[in-house]
């Protein structure tokens, strides 16, 4: 009997920060300006944990180019109603100036619970991040895929890197945004499972005790996604353009099919110890994509752009199935241009070379920030 192969829909889902067009510094977002959205995106919007920040999710796509058109129609709306109260939308995972300790959460009661229950690590969640999920609907088939997945996480790490400043100040870093995630707990690296039975009853334990009240309140880099029948990854930051969330998604969905694909054969992908692919995260997080990652095959450091060529060979058999080739086949001019965090810290240097000082300097990088928000609409 052939195997069922899996929908591999897509829906992608990206937090914004809403900036002051003049003084460029966070804003708090109007509750007109909240109420208009939720009423034209219909159930695709809503304020997140600080009252700076907003979601948006697009519908389940079929391929990416839904998916372009849908989040372009997002993107646009939340751009053009923040324009009418002289805000704008920044996709980038740190403000590269504001202070956490300045925001406002929001209040609502899950919010309000997630103050109480996390203390003191929750109030530094100035951070923006961006979930793909990728449509498997046989559970088990969900976590041995998810299991093999993980191997690949730094990999879109470095490509997404958008959160070199942090206050201020350049961390040296490319991916702040995870050092204040990580805090939280049951994040980073999902353990191993060994089938959805496994991964059901580690949940049912801690909402036994009421520790968590279900699924959504674990936020490893990649999970079964509690709510829809997905593999959803979460190791991404948000991306400032459209078309590198694109890039992203594309992948992600490409390398879910590919490595179904080698299942047919009777082939898996290895899985490395949860340490080894740690060492790698922690390497896309310090330097994105300039120092290249381990492949642990050949037990050497390889530069990220000879990593990009054979990713995309890799699934180009998927992508092309998936309508999704063009966005994989991005990932070269990504990598020609730098991540966000290397054009941010581009956009900095050249004001500061022409004789702009610190604070002048950062909001032009936010000013940079709204444009690539604006470039692909």
């Amino acid at each position: 009997m052939a195997i069922a192969q899996p929908d591999f829909t897509i829906g992608v889902e990206e937090e914004y920060l809403l900036v002051d067009r003049d003084s460029l510094a966070l804003s708090p977002a109007p509750t007109e300006l909240m109420e208009r959205c939720a009423a034209a995106l219909e159930g695709q919007f809503s304020p997140e944990f600080l009252d700076c920040q907003v979601e948006i999710g697009t519908r389940v796509c079929a391929n990416v180019g839904e998916a372009r058109e849908d989040l372009r129609r997002l993107r646009s709306t939340v751009a053009r109603i923040a324009a009418d109260y002289n805000l704008a939308p920044i996709a980038a995972s740190c403000h590269p100036f504001a202070d956490w300790r300045d925001q406002h959460h929001t209040d609502k009661d899950r919010y309000n619970n997630l103050r109480q229950d996390l203390a003191g690590v929750v109030r530094r969640m100035l951070i923006c991040g961006m979930h793909v999920h990728v449509g498997i609907e046989a559970q088990d088939q969900r976590v041995d895929l998810m299991n093999q997945l993980v191997y690949f996480l730094p990999h879109l790490l470095a490509l997404s890197c958008s959160s070199p400043y942090w206050q201020g100040e350049d961390t040296g870093l490319s991916s702040y945004r995870l050092t204040v995630f990580d805090n939280l707990p049951r994040t980073g690296l999902p353990p191993r499972l060994e089938g959805w039975g496994s991964f059901e009853r580690s949940v049912q334990a801690l909402t036994d005790l009421q520790v968590i009240e279900d699924a959504s309140k674990i936020w490893w880099d990649l999970r079964p996604s509690s709510r829809f029948p997905t593999i959803e990854a979460r190791i991404c930051d948000v991306s400032p353009r459209l078309e590198t969330t694109l890039t992203l998604a594309a992948l992600i969905q490409s390398l879910t099919r590919m490595l179904w694909r080698l299942s047919l054969k009777n082939q898996r992908w290895r899985i490395y110890d949860a340490f080894l692919v740690n060492e790698n995260r922690w390497r896309a997080q310090r330097y994105g994509m300039t120092e290249g990652l381990i492949d642990f095959g050949i037990r050497e450091i390889v530069p990220y752009e000879t990593l990009a060529e054979e990713l995309i060979a890799l699934v180009a058999e998927d992508a092309q199935a998936l309508q999704a080739l063009a966005e994989v086949e991005n990932m070269r001019g990504i990598v020609q241009t730098g991540n966000s965090a290397s054009q941010q810290r581009g956009v900095y240097a050249r004001a500061r070379e022409t004789g702009r000082d610190h604070q002048d300097a950062m909001c032009a990088v936010v000013a940079h920030l709204i444009d690539e928000f604006h470039a692909d609409l």
